[in-house]
């Protein structure tokens, strides 16, 4: 049997790095996961998952060594954010009004994950458990024994990095809330006239909103807010349909496009009852996830990493038991607040602009054009959004 100080489960982007950030603090540590990411070439074509990569997730994976990695490989820097519905109410932020050189990256996840599994593979003590899968694991006051597909391990506690439908959160009992939020969103790869601006964009129109990734050189990621119904119907078109659908629908600054790829799925939002159980600890997804909206879903979870290296590393400079449950509770205190806040946020900007009723779009459009006009709020809103608040 193998035996570590903690077994991650799950080894995407959030649970690379929470293997990672552990490890570096001299943990021994186990990773499990069902898949390798694939290996990087140039002439491969962009994944349809991104993300816009904050300020903060920047640090983070500067401070775990994969930063350089993916900025060798491919990312694409923004300095501005615009918001609009209608033309006369639009507003901009800009990296400037924070002192800061960028806002953000928009960066393929796979390429993130291999970065931070490249890293992972140098650490002697890590041992990566791959292919592999969880099957059901018990806990008692001291440790927790799972049992994988292929083997067993032993642990001082465990990490569930496992996703949305969260198999760890399921066998430790913990419960969640959410609700879906009768939509989908839609991912379109495609090729641009022109390379891409310093920019990403949203504009908010009857059915939900279209946003505006830019990639590197004449590429883009484009996602389609709509009803359930419209996705599935624009999911069965060809990409030469789709892109008379896009050039139809998307604002005119978007310029021509070729669609090279499309995917989709539904928008749930879900939180967990409990981020600590026992000896069961939740990050990322498998605690809490949110409306796609701003972009924040790996950065909550790459906030979640963060806070549980400082309470650990604090623990173990302090000469406290690490993986004592009042410890590990303090993770959850430190990151439950602030996740439900950008959770509810997110909520309260979907609602309003789902709302078709003439005042209340009169009443968004003056609060867009206030904000453009608020250099104070503006520079709050956006240094808390990038996490250098």
């Amino acid at each position: 049997m193998l035996k570590v100080d903690c077994l991650v489960i799950g080894g995407g982007m959030v649970g690379a790095a929470t293997a990672l950030s552990l490890a570096d603090l001299g943990l021994k540590v186990a990773l499990v996961e069902a898949h390798a990411p694939q290996e990087y070439s140039p002439e491969q074509d962009f994944d349809l998952r991104v993300s816009a990569i904050s300020l903060a997730s920047e640090q983070l994976l500067q401070q775990l060594n994969a930063w350089q990695q993916v900025q060798n490989w491919r990312s694409c820097v923004y300095q501005r954010l615009g918001v609009w519905e209608d033309d006369i109410a639009y507003a901009e932020f800009n990296a400037e009004e924070i002192q800061q050189p960028h806002l953000g990256h928009i960066i393929e996840n796979r390429l993130i994950q291999l970065a931070l599994w490249q890293q992972l593979e140098q650490k002697t003590n890590v041992t990566l458990l791959c292919p592999e899968q969880l099957d059901t694991f018990s806990q008692s006051s001291n440790k927790v024994i799972a049992q994988l597909t292929h083997s067993q391990v032993e642990a001082n506690f465990i990490i569930g990095a496992d996703g949305a439908n969260s198999k760890v959160r399921q066998i430790a009992g913990i419960g969640i809330t959410g609700w879906d939020y009768q939509q989908s969103a839609m991912l379109i790869n495609v090729k641009t006239d022109q390379e891409q601006q310093n920019i990403t964009w949203q504009k908010f129109v009857p059915g939900g909103p279209l946003a505006f990734l830019p990639m590197p050189n004449n590429n883009a990621s484009l996602v389609w807010y709509q009803d359930k119904a419209e996705i599935k119907r624009l999911s069965a078109l060809t990409n030469e349909q789709l892109q008379t659908e896009v050039l139809e629908n998307f604002p005119k600054r978007l310029g021509n496009v070729e669609v090279i790829a499309k995917g989709a799925f539904p928008l749930t939002r879900r939180h967990a009852n409990d981020y600590v159980k026992g000896r069961v600890v939740l990050l990322g997804d498998a605690a809490h996830t949110i409306n796609p909206l701003a972009g924040q879903g790996v950065n909550l979870g790459f906030k979640d990493v963060a806070a549980l290296q400082n309470v650990i590393a604090k623990a173990i400079g302090s000469g406290e038991n690490y993986h004592d449950i009042s410890v590990l509770k303090r993770y959850e205190r430190s990151r439950r607040t602030d996740n439900l806040l950008m959770m509810t946020g997110m909520d309260a900007i979907y609602t309003t602009f789902a709302n078709p009723s003439t005042p209340i779009k009169l009443l968004r459009n003056i609060g867009i054009f206030a904000a453009h006009r608020a250099p104070v709020l503006k520079k709050k809103a956006l240094a808390y959004a990038c996490g250098v608040s």
